[in-house]
């Protein structure tokens, strides 16, 4: 029997480290992870920040249908824990172009954050862009 031991390691990357410091360059940054199916399909993503607030990777989580997406928690820990990120921002889209923030939205926004702090990783933000242009802020209106 043989025991593979994992190594920690820092693996190379094409993604362009940008330091976030306002939604409104946080959302001019995530803009390119949508392509023409904004207008159709919702998708949730996660950004990963070091400890300056610099990103060091991004993960789509899921992809739904019109009006939802199925977000686990558990898939989003893991990559916190493989990137050994010190923050998180939610990105996810609605189609229909409305900016406002569900229950559901606010919900799993709050299991994220509670299940994050284990890891000493903070949620900095959660935006929803909309189908039409715009974006809503978590931060920004005081729901996180």
């Amino acid at each position: 029997m043989t025991i593979d031991l994992l190594t920690l390691k820092r693996n190379k990357s094409d993604l362009e480290r940008k330091k976030i410091s306002s939604s409104q360059s946080l959302y001019d940054y995530v803009k390119q992870f949508y392509d023409d199916d904004i207008d159709v399909y919702e998708s949730f993503w996660i950004l990963l920040l070091n400890i300056n607030y610099e990103t060091i990777g991004y993960a789509k989580i899921s992809q739904g249908g019109v009006t939802s997406c199925v977000v686990d928690v558990k898939i989003i820990a893991k990559y916190v824990v493989d990137s050994l990120a010190s923050a998180v921002i939610l990105v996810h889209n609605h189609p229909s172009g409305n900016l406002k923030a569900s229950e559901q939205d606010i919900n799993i926004t709050k299991k994220v954050s509670v299940a994050i702090k284990n890891f000493d990783c903070q949620l900095l933000d959660h935006i929803i862009v909309g189908g039409n242009g715009g974006y809503l802020s978590f931060a920004d209106e005081g729901l996180l």
